[in-house]
Order: C-alpha cells, then structure tokens, then sequence
C-alpha cells in the first residue's frame, strides 16, 4: 500500500499560508495519453492509469531526480508553457484540500497541490 501524506506539513514546507477550503475547485492537469486511450501520469508513478470521473486521493511516490512535493499538481488554467504537449491532453479535474503554490509565469503560474482529485472530461 502506498502511504498518504500529511498536507499540513506540505502546507509548512512550501510556505503557503494555509489549506485552502476543503469544498473543491475546478482546475486542470496535463496527462500523458497511451495508445489504448488510457491517461497517465507525466513523470511520477508513470505506470499509474487515471480513471475518469472517480476520486483519487494522493499518494507519495518519492523519485530520483525529482523534488518530493506529495499531491495532485494541478494548474488553475490549461496553460503550462514549460512542458510538451506532445502525446499529451488536457483535461478539467474537482480538487479538494489543496494548497496554493506560486510559480513562474513560464511555469503556468499558479498550481495546486491537491489531497483529493477527479477527473471530469478533456478540455475543448
């Protein structure tokens, strides 16, 4: 079983000032598109495929070469400039207990980090 994580301490780690209202938010992701169909993560727990319209809590796959930031990364628009869309979709998900985290414009901007998240349905 993979372990979860504590969000309160990601919430102290990343210097944001708190957990945001646990009621859920419309936001977007980035997955990686297999020749069956199926979505994928891009780079951590690659092997993992994401249903639609089920929630799925975070887990913690710590990996080599990458920071360890547990959640959900999400964004608060389908734009991430620094990654390729290649193989790739965006898609419309529901958050909830999440935290902001502030990035570069060229990064996308805002993220989330979510505890809990669904996917809803690819973006037009």
């Amino acid at each position: 079983m993979t372990p979860r994580f504590d969000i309160k301490k990601q919430v102290a780690k990343l210097g944001a000032d708190s957990l945001l209202p646990s009621r859920g938010r419309i936001a977007y992701k980035l997955f990686r598109v297999r020749r069956d169909g199926s979505l994928g993560p891009l780079f951590i727990n690659q092997r993992q495929r994401i249903p639609l319209r089920t929630r799925l809590a975070a887990e913690a796959h710590p990996t080599k070469g990458y920071a360890f930031r547990p959640g959900w990364h999400v964004c608060s628009h389908p734009v991430a400039p620094h990654l390729s869309k290649t193989g790739r979709r965006w898609y419309k998900v529901r958050i909830d207990n999440f935290i902001a985290h502030h990035r570069p414009e060229a990064q996308g901007g805002l993220w989330f980090i979510a505890q809990e998240m669904t996917v809803l349905c690819p973006t037009a």
